[in-house]
């Protein structure tokens, strides 16, 4: 695997000479560095992607023949398993079961929008018109030259997410990964050349958000801008399209509630609870990390869920391992700065808030529950991205669907209870783009991702996702020998 850039299906240099330092969250040493990108190397890229969409056969190819390259790339993903796995463990410092996991979606991801791009082949719509003398369809192309801008959390997952639907479509592309998280998109770099896909269709280019991340939001060659991550950037982003009028798709995060009533089962609730804020190291884009529940179950549940945070095993990634260290320092400083605003606030620990014990290196945080927060406090109302979880109880379900609401956010929201007619009802009172009951966090590709309020613009995965990379023509026929004679008269 090479660490320079992608660019037009080759391995190039960058033009500037910085590198970018790729260290172990578990161990805080540097064991790699990558090519840091600048504007330069950007417009190279995006030249490349728009050359290969004007001039290059990948948007003329019919959707079957995309499909045997998406199926190349989800088998060469599922050979080089072990070697993904691997990097994103040592890269973003993700237990080794969750790393399998995520390597395993993506090649579900690459497959299934296989299976779209085939049906593009007979996608044409009919129209039915008002007059006969007409005929019209409805016709779906490629929107053009795509910029991806991917977090550091999920690294080839997100990837996927965005370079699969957008290779269905048949658009190319320039992807960015977070300079965090910069190793397995240079993998996918790598697996694209070696099955061919035309040059230039897929363009990979690690940099700094500020200078590459920067260049490719304002390259007027971009025509959509697909973004996952904060608020605050894609606020940046969102000035930057609009200077072109550019398409853009945002997921922005979010502060997920989980409404837990009083019938529900504690060990259930408890699971579900824990699976739905310490996956992932709580670095989660839909975390359920505000949970409500109701008074009676309150001090039982807090009991229970407690005595098994305390339990999670911590480490560097392993099999054993449950939770791992934070990414880097600075979101390690991140989340134990919120912890200790939210005690100034008010909050009080019921468990962990701090370094492990007998761990002295690694971007370690223990798993962390607090309670007794007001809900005008930042710990109750913004986002942590960490092992962090907010408890509070209600008294009523009308309070609990107000609590739930009161949020800048929107991504995602859970519901428990016996009830199912009372989940079914909070379920549709619930401000959010992704709603589960009796679960926590379960994602599928065929659903749609995406969230309400500040939590973004555009849906991902599922039919949605090939939707982002797509425009709609209409193409209308007179079909009459009747002389038109609006000017001409006979």
């Amino acid at each position: 695997m090479s660490k320079q850039l992608y660019i037009g299906g080759k391995w190039v240099k960058s033009t500037s000479s910085k590198t970018i330092p790729v260290v172990n969250p578990a161990t805080e040493e540097v064991f790699d560095s990558v090519a840091a990108a600048n504007a330069e190397d950007v417009d190279a890229a995006v030249k490349a992607a728009r050359d290969a969409f004007d001039n290059g056969p990948w948007p003329m190819m019919s959707g079957a023949q995309r499909a045997v390259f998406l199926r190349q790339i989800a088998t060469q993903i599922e050979q080089r398993k072990d070697e993904i796995v691997r990097l994103e463990v040592l890269d973003n410092g993700k237990p080794q079961p969750e790393a399998e996991w995520d390597i395993d979606d993506a090649v579900g991801t690459f497959n299934f929008y296989a299976d779209l791009a085939e049906g593009l082949d007979d996608a044409d719509e009919t129209i039915e018109l008002s007059d006969d003398s007409f005929s019209s369809i409805a016709v779906k192309e490629p929107l053009g030259v795509a910029g991806a801008i991917i977090p550091w959390n999920f690294p080839l997952l997100m990837a996927a997410w965005k370079v699969a639907p957008a290779l269905a479509a048949g658009c190319t592309m320039v992807l960015k990964p977070s300079e965090v998280t910069p190793l397995t998109a240079l993998v996918l770099a790598d697996i694209v050349d070696d099955v061919k896909l035309p040059a230039g269709v897929l363009n990979v280019v690690t940099g700094f958000g500020a200078d590459a991340g920067r260049a490719l939001s304002e390259h007027p060659g971009v025509d959509k801008l697909a973004f996952t991550g904060s608020v605050p950037t894609g606020s940046t982003i969102m000035r930057a399209a609009a200077k072109d009028v550019k398409n853009i798709s945002l997921e922005l995060g979010g502060k997920s509630p989980f409404i837990v009533f009083a019938d529900s089962d504690i060990e259930a609730a408890v699971e579900w609870i824990m699976f739905g804020i310490f996956w992932n190291q709580g670095q989660v884009c839909s975390a359920t990390s505000r949970v409500l529940v109701e008074d009676s179950l309150y001090a039982p549940l807090l009991e229970r869920l407690v005595e098994e945070a305390n339990k999670i095993t911590i480490g560097p990634g392993n099999e054993a391992v449950l939770l791992g260290p934070l990414v880097s320092e600075a979101q390690y400083q991140k989340v134990l700065a919120a912890i200790a605003q939210g005690v100034k606030e008010g909050a009080k620990i019921a468990c962990g808030g701090q370094r492990p014990a007998g761990m002295p290196r690694g971007y370690y945080v223990q798993p962390t529950v607090l309670i007794d927060m007001a809900e005008e406090s930042e710990v109750w109302q913004e986002e942590i991205f960490g092992p962090v979880v907010c408890v509070k109880p209600f008294s009523s379900e009308a309070e609990a669907v107000r609590m739930a609401n009161d949020s800048r956010f929107g991504l995602a929201a859970a519901v428990m209870s016996k009830d199912d007619s009372r989940c079914d009802r909070v379920a549709r009172k619930l401000r959010a783009g992704i709603v589960w009951i009796n679960c926590s966090q379960p994602t599928f590709t065929e659903a749609p991702w995406g969230g309400y309020k500040q939590s973004g613009i555009g849906r991902e995965l599922g039919k949605w996702g090939l939707n982002n990379y797509l425009e709609t023509k209409q193409v209308t026929k007179y079909n009459s020998d009747k002389p038109w004679g609006w000017y001409l008269k006979s």
